[in-house]
């Protein structure tokens, strides 16, 4: 499994190093992310311990893996883990939206305010 990883980590799609330039090394809002984390038997593509939350990059690749994805996000949530999805298309389209849905997702208002448009974004969390 840490192979694999790690060949994921060296591969990687062109989303997935789109959006990790702009969570490593702590340029979003201070955090650390982990990218391709092995979580029990699945490798997510990021993870932020500080915040309990899995980030995945949802393309094409995706499409056929619908019961894979529930089950693994499953697994997750019964971790206690907050697991958001983006489309790969957004990343590739619109990274502002994208990173105002993440703000949004792991920063929500406690006042449950509307602070930005979320319409904007595609992703979805779980």
């Amino acid at each position: 499994m840490k192979e694999r990883a790690k060949a994921l980590r060296k591969a990687g799609n062109l989303s997935e190093v789109l959006l990790w330039n702009q969570l490593r090394k702590g340029q979003f809002k201070g955090l650390d992310f982990d990218r391709q984390k092995i979580i029990g038997n699945y490798i997510v593509d990021f993870f932020c311990a500080e915040k309990n939350t899995v980030v995945e990059v949802d393309g094409s690749s995706h499409d056929d893996k619908a019961d894979y994805d529930a089950q693994r996000d499953a697994f997750l949530a019964g971790l206690g883990l907050h697991v958001v999805h983006i489309l790969d298309k957004d990343v590739k389209q619109d990274m502002a939206a994208v990173m105002g849905f993440l703000m949004q997702q792991m920063f929500p208002d406690p006042q449950g305010a509307v602070t930005w448009d979320s319409s904007r974004c595609l992703g979805h969390s779980r």
